[in-house]
């Protein structure tokens, strides 16, 4: 299987929907079917955090999640942890910062897998590129209350400054993003969306994935 190429990889960034357990308070697989039937068009299990789920219960419920995902035709992408991905042969891994670089994944990943990495700088984004991420994911764009490790914010002045410096890369704005302040985001130059509360703690998640890719069309 050969790499996606970016303006596949493009289009699938558009509504990009991120959960765990911890951010629903509803069953999290009905949420993620309900962000399907609206629209979403990539999808992170992120289950980390107070209340996050750990050992075998994290485990099947990654794999209830992916089994969803691959009924409703959406990538399953897995944060941070490659031993899960491995393990579920997920489409493909996002990492930080403070993880192991996209070279090393690859590795061991392979070169049909999806990866992306968090960038807060025009040094951070080179760097991931240089080590062979398929996307960037940039933030955070507004304040957000999601992530209890989230940086300053940033506003979209990180994704306008790469672009302004020829980085072509996939781009997904993340932080805080709304449908009410989403446009913005698409303006400054990314690709699409990334969000968790703004899908996960909706009462129609089904509603709300349809607003958001509204924004992105």
């Amino acid at each position: 299987m050969t790499r996606m190429i970016s303006e596949e990889l493009r289009a699938l960034l558009k509504v990009y929907f991120i959960m765990g357990s911890m951010n629903c308070s509803r069953p999290p697989s009905a949420v993620l079917r309900e962000a399907i039937a609206g629209g979403i068009t990539l999808f992170q299990f992120r289950e980390k955090g107070p209340g996050a789920l750990t050992g075998t219960a994290r485990v099947e419920l990654a794999r209830e999640l992916q089994q969803i995902c691959q009924r409703g035709g959406v990538p399953f992408i897995v944060n941070d942890d490659l031993e899960l991905a491995l393990t579920l042969d997920a489409d493909g891994i996002h990492v930080g910062q403070d993880d192991a670089p996209a070279l090393e994944i690859r590795q061991r990943f392979g070169s049909g897998k999806i990866i992306g990495v968090s960038a807060h700088s025009l040094a951070e984004a080179r760097r991931a590129i240089a080590d062979g991420a398929d996307y960037l994911g940039v933030g955070p764009v507004y304040p957000t209350i999601s992530k209890d490790d989230a940086q300053a914010v940033r506003g979209t002045a990180v994704i306008e400054e790469l672009r302004a410096h020829g980085i072509a890369h996939p781009l997904v704005g993340i932080g805080g993003i709304t449908a009410a302040n989403a446009f913005p985001v698409i303006q400054a130059g990314a690709d699409g969306i990334s969000v968790i509360s703004a899908m996960a703690a909706a009462a129609d998640a089904r509603a709300a994935a349809r607003e958001l890719a509204q924004v992105t069309d």
